[in-house]
């Protein structure tokens, strides 16, 4: 038996509303994606330190925020270089001018740069209060010596109320 034509339109109506809601991708994903955007951009503003809590620094005024490149840290008895442990303060002597684990790390390190800017690569030393400034000296010798002569201390910000 053929149907009317209002019973068809009854029935292609009632299909056409009873249908399963989709889900407009498209839209989901362009939200997602300027999202991801917005995180990247800004997370890049974030210029934190790693610190530990064994190395006290020294407070400081600084009027500018810090910059992250190559770290030297003092911890106990050991010289890090990004956190990898390069030479020990034990076999460091009175006599050295330079440090021979320090500088061969820092090498490496020069090595991977195509061509050294004339005012020397970038390096920040985290040493701290209690540190031998003979120590600190050594220190900074070998790193200008490898070409490392933008040389930071990083100390800890001092907060100022009102």
């Amino acid at each position: 038996m053929k149907a009317s034509r209002r019973a068809r339109l009854r029935q292609r109506h009632y299909g056409r509303m009873h249908k399963a809601g989709g889900l407009n991708l498209v839209s989901l994903m362009d939200i997602f994606t300027i999202l991801v955007f917005f995180l990247m951009v800004n997370s890049s503003d974030v210029k934190v330190m790693q610190n530990t809590a064994d190395v006290p620094l020294p407070t400081s005024t600084a009027e500018k925020d810090a910059v992250e490149n190559l770290t030297v840290q003092i911890s106990g008895r050991s010289i890090l270089v990004q956190g990898r442990e390069v030479a020990r303060l034990d076999g460091i002597e009175a006599s050295d001018t330079h440090i021979a684990g320090l500088s061969e790390e820092l090498a490496y390190r020069r090595g991977r740069w195509a061509e050294v800017p004339d005012q020397g690569l970038e390096v920040t030393i985290m040493a701290g209060k209690e540190t031998d400034y003979r120590l600190l000296r050594k220190i900074m010798q070998t790193c200008v010596d490898e070409d490392f002569r933008q040389v930071r201390l990083a100390v800890e910000a001092e907060v100022r109320n009102g």
